[in-house]
């Protein structure tokens, strides 16, 4: 009767260790009846210190340009690839920028058509066919850590103007078994200071969260589920097997120390 009930207890044991699927699934839920499920995020970035940022200027004549030219590249301000980090434009601790012949440019806090109209107006004292330059200001793509129970935590760029949190999560490498998927956290630099939210990658309501579209510099932090603190398997059958395992353990130490 002992070895049925310790039995019985172990399956309960293994069966209440097993993760729900409402845990595990994405997007569960319905849509959003108000249409907005797939909102664009229409509110324009502002630029942060450490932001790249990459500068093109083009005419008609390109010797005439490439006198503001940073990179080696003819009549543009401007590489592609890891060749940003070198010749593309970081804002320092200042909040500037520093082009040939123009000098320190402000543009801490400005937006990308903003930065544009400023190197189109400083042009003006140099150029006096400026109608026939074309300028391009754009971010070097979007920087983020992801950090925590992914399969590849790190460091990531990509080559975006914009960036979701699934696409951030998913070139991480997906959140491991083992990841809370109901309290995913941001971390964002703010003027006030460091500003932190959370995320619930399991409900469809995520495509309306605010916090939706990653921006330069965030963190994004998985927490892992109690359950690995515990030392459980990531199955019911691991779960059982490895207390089948301990408890087997224990019974022949039991026993072996009754026949000495």
């Amino acid at each position: 009767m002992k070895k049925i009930y310790l039995v019985l207890t172990l399956i309960v044991i293994s069966l209440s260790s097993c993760l729900p699927t409402k845990k595990t699934n994405y997007f569960q839920g319905e849509p959003t009846s108000k249409g907005e499920m797939y909102k664009l995020n229409n509110e324009p970035y502002r630029l942060q210190v450490n932001d790249v940022l990459s500068i093109q200027i083009k005419s008609e004549n390109p010797e005439l340009v490439s006198l503001f030219s940073a990179s080696k590249t003819e009549g543009t301000v401007s590489t592609k690839g890891d060749g940003l980090y070198f010749d593309g434009y970081t804002i320092n601790t200042h909040g500037n920028i520093r082009i040939p012949y123009i000098g320190e440019l402000n543009v801490l806090g400005y937006t990308e058509r903003e930065v544009r109209e400023k190197i189109e107006f400083e042009l003006k004292s140099f150029i006096k066919n400026s109608e026939s330059i074309f300028v391009t200001v754009k971010l070097s793509g979007i920087k983020f850590v992801v950090t925590g129970e992914v399969g590849s935590p790190g460091t990531l760029n990509l080559l975006q103007s914009q960036v979701t949190i699934i696409e951030a999560i998913a070139n991480a490498g997906e959140i491991s078994q083992f990841g809370n998927r109901q309290n995913v956290t941001v971390l964002r630099k703010a003027i006030n200071g460091v500003e932190r939210y959370t995320i619930d990658m399991t409900d469809i309501a995520v495509f309306d969260d605010e916090q939706f579209f990653v921006q330069p510099n965030d963190v994004i932090y998985v927490e892992a589920l109690q359950r690995k603190s515990w030392g459980f398997g990531t199955t019911g059958l691991q779960t059982f097997t490895t207390i089948a395992s301990v408890f087997a353990v224990l019974v022949s130490t039991i026993l072996l120390i009754k026949t000495i």
